[in-house]
């Protein structure tokens, strides 16, 4: 028997298709729109049910082996999308809305999540298990995502000085820290420079619009992390009045890559976190022998 149908519904057909598509089973054919749902997935083990990536996907590497590159991230290829038949796509921000209203109108689910904090992320781990059945093996992985978090943490707390950090996504116009990454930056031992901008989640409320700011908040630490192209620390040094920032006189200047930090899936967690503890534990040394 068919599904009653709604006070004042009427139709031609049968609900019985839609209502077995959508209750009888976890995804199995998903096209993963950002770089983050491939990492997580093929750290449950559930891989097989992934049939599209995005162009952008380097974690883990086999990755652009096993599957097809189907999107960018403010573009898709539909047509390829649709003839992989997916039963559900996933992707990140309001910075892909087009794409998922396209998708919706084709008749594909679409989950979009737009987390943007550290517990953003593990909550999003939790849900992206939930939505393909591995409960179990998600509480584990997000319970090591979670305590890889903390040993950093703790580690962070020995330290005899927190340096102020200068992180930059992006130089022209001069991108400062997203919150996820402010949040890592505080977890390692450092303090960000631009914490109330950090809450901002688009970029555009994130510009430094005046370099001199930097200049007067006198980071010892600048990282850069130019989002799909090489950092040029000789570029930074370069800039007027520069000279004087702390970080620019010791030569502190890093690069953490884009794929490690800048996306709010486990990278950031593990190597992108560890990167940071590995930078600001060397500029605590460095610091204490100029002392």
């Amino acid at each position: 028997m068919d599904p009653p149908p709604a006070p004042g519904f009427r139709s031609s057909y049968s609900l019985r298709p839609l209502f077995d598509r959508t209750m009888s089973a976890f995804p199995q054919r998903i096209v993963c729109l950002t770089e983050e749902p491939t990492e997580v997935l093929y750290a449950l083990g559930e891989q097989a049910r992934i049939v599209g990536i995005s162009g952008f996907t380097v974690r883990p590497p086999r990755a652009r082996q096993d599957k097809p590159r189907v999107s960018a991230f403010t573009s898709a290829k539909l047509d390829r999308i649709l003839a992989l038949q997916p039963d559900l796509a996933i992707g990140f921000s309001d910075m892909q809305a087009d794409i998922a209203q396209a998708l919706i109108k084709a008749g594909v689910e679409v989950w979009i999540s737009n987390h943007r904090s550290v517990e953003g992320i593990l909550g999003y781990v939790q849900r992206l298990g939930a939505l393909v059945g591995a409960a179990a093996q998600t509480e584990a992985y997000v319970a090591q995502l979670r305590a890889r978090v903390e040993a950093v943490r703790t580690a962070a707390a020995a330290l005899p000085r927190r340096p102020k950090v200068y992180f930059e996504e992006w130089d022209d116009p001069q991108i400062s820290a997203i919150r996820w990454v402010s949040e890592l930056v505080a977890i390692a031992g450092g303090d960000d420079i631009f914490p109330e901008r950090a809450a901002a989640s688009l970029g555009r409320d994130r510009i430094v619009a005046d370099p001199l700011e930097v200049v007067r908040a006198a980071p010892d630490l600048i990282i850069g992390s130019w989002c799909g192209k090489k950092f040029r620390p000789e570029k930074v040094v370069a800039r007027p009045g520069w000279a004087e920032v702390p970080a620019v006189r010791d030569g502190e200047l890093h690069e953490i890559k884009s794929p490690l930090i800048l996306q709010p899936g486990p990278a950031a967690l593990t190597d992108g976190l560890a990167a940071l503890q590995a930078i600001v534990q060397g500029w605590a040394l460095r610091s204490a022998a100029r002392r």
